[in-house]
């Protein structure tokens, strides 16, 4: 599958799935089609980029139950469900577990086209963000374990004073771990060091 930012269509209708992707082609959007959920998980990786344009009733697995089979293997792919049985509990279940919109048949190249670019646009974001938190993440394994005390402790704020009397150091050994750390992490001042301790958190790390 294509490693780029790929417009999925998943739906059992072979008229829909003609539909759409035309409709996103013409868009210049890559797109590849699918017509089953079962079809998609058999070829979906953790190395691929892309959102779903995903309809909610197959024959087989339904489109929330391949959102929740994505989640659980940590595929977050935006989602557009599409759907012509369309009801209120099965659009807040979808848009619940992260969907980016829920649109019924039959609806407007416009909204679906909308729709499409909202749902890459998120997507390009979390992959800035995601390859952001590999980077961040390499350099904060690159300091000791002493350093990464000092770091949680100078994002807190804590002066290098508060920071001697609470490891049972010097001020001048503050200060040098502090330096390191500043160095290590690429940071350029303490706000940008707490920015990154921000971003860490956000990933989990």
């Amino acid at each position: 599958m294509n490693p780029a930012a790929t417009v999925y269509v998943v739906d059992d209708d072979a008229a829909v799935r003609h539909a759409v992707s035309i409709c996103l082609e013409r868009a210049k959007l890559e797109v590849e089609v699918f017509d089953s959920g079962e079809g998609f998980l058999d070829k979906v990786t953790a190395d691929d980029r892309g959102v779903l344009v995903l309809d909610q009733r197959m024959n087989g697995m339904t489109g929330l139950e391949l959102q929740t089979k994505l989640k659980a293997r940590g595929l977050a792919f935006p989602i557009v469900f599409i759907t012509g049985h369309g009801d209120v509990a099965t659009s807040v279940k979808a848009m619940k577990g992260g969907a980016v919109d829920f649109i019924e048949k039959p609806f407007s190249n416009k909204s679906l086209l909308a729709s499409v670019r909202t749902a890459l646009r998120r997507e390009s974001d979390a992959h800035k963000a995601r390859a952001t938190g590999v980077v961040l993440g390499e350099r904060f394994a690159s300091l000791t374990h002493r350093e990464q005390e000092v770091m949680k402790y100078v994002v807190q704020g804590m002066s290098n004073r508060e920071l001697a009397e609470q490891l049972g150091v010097s001020n001048r050994t503050i200060e040098v771990h502090r330096s390191r750390v500043m160095q290590k992490m690429q940071a350029d001042s303490l706000p940008d060091l707490v920015r990154m301790a921000a971003h860490l958190a956000s990933m989990g790390a």
